[in-house]
């Protein structure tokens, strides 16, 4: 059974989050403030955590980047603002995923669903996951999910992850950002390409040694990026 947190100061938003989703048989546990989120957080493992921006205490975007510490479970944060920025800056501390409010239950369950698809195809492809690929001190292990740079591990979301090792199993093949969204979100995108932009930054600020002038993960101006092997 699938173990999901739902976080929202909103009690009757939790209420119906938590009755749809058990009503897929998903075990649902809730919190209603960013300490209490964290809390539970550490103590168990879940599958994925839908994570409200305006908490009372610890913002959600605080406690997305302090779950980022300890963990790479998928979170997707639900934003009553409808600004660029802001669906962004949840990505930067570590989301993999945004919703905007209001928003349609099927649609929630349909992103959680495709996320936990992804999950689950990673947990049966084990002739890809055994790979362990390594070229010029980038050493990626599909199996524990682990990346290492030069002897060092760098500690990467599940969604960064994904995107590297994509783009690793299938050295020199230049991906759209639309090919990007929909093998590695697992869905049809919502919102616009900038969500593969902003996470391919993010990787490369963790596995470059120039992130300008990036010696993996390289961009095809106009087509998108690709893993130069």
């Amino acid at each position: 059974m699938r173990k999901v947190l739902v976080v929202d100061d909103e009690k009757l938003i939790v209420k119906g989050i938590k009755f749809s989703l058990e009503q897929d048989e998903m075990q649902v546990d809730c919190a209603y403030d960013g300490e209490e989120a964290l809390e539970k957080a550490k103590e168990n493992q879940y599958d994925i955590i839908l994570l409200d921006v305006m908490l009372p205490g610890l913002t959600g975007f605080e406690v997305c980047q302090a779950i980022r510490e300890f963990s790479s479970v998928p979170i997707i944060m639900l934003t009553a603002k409808g600004e660029d920025m802001d669906k962004i800056l949840g990505l930067e501390y570590g989301a993999d995923d945004y919703i905007t409010k209001p928003f349609n239950i099927l649609e929630v369950k349909a992103r959680i669903k495709a996320i936990l698809r992804r999950s689950a195809h990673h947990d049966v492809k084990e002739e890809e996951s055994a790979k362990v690929v390594e070229c010029r001190g980038l050493k990626i292990d599909g199996e524990s999910r682990r990346v290492h740079i030069h002897g060092k591990e760098v500690n990467l979301t599940a969604k960064e992850f994904d995107l590297l090792e994509l783009l690793v199993f299938h050295p020199n093949k230049v991906y759209s950002r639309e090919d990007l969204l929909n093998t590695v979100w697992g869905y049809d995108y919502p919102g616009d390409a900038r969500t593969v932009d902003v996470h391919i930054r993010r990787l490369r600020e963790k596995i470059e040694v120039n992130p300008g002038v990036p010696d993996y993960v390289h961009t095809k101006w106009g087509v998108g990026y690709y893993f130069q092997s």
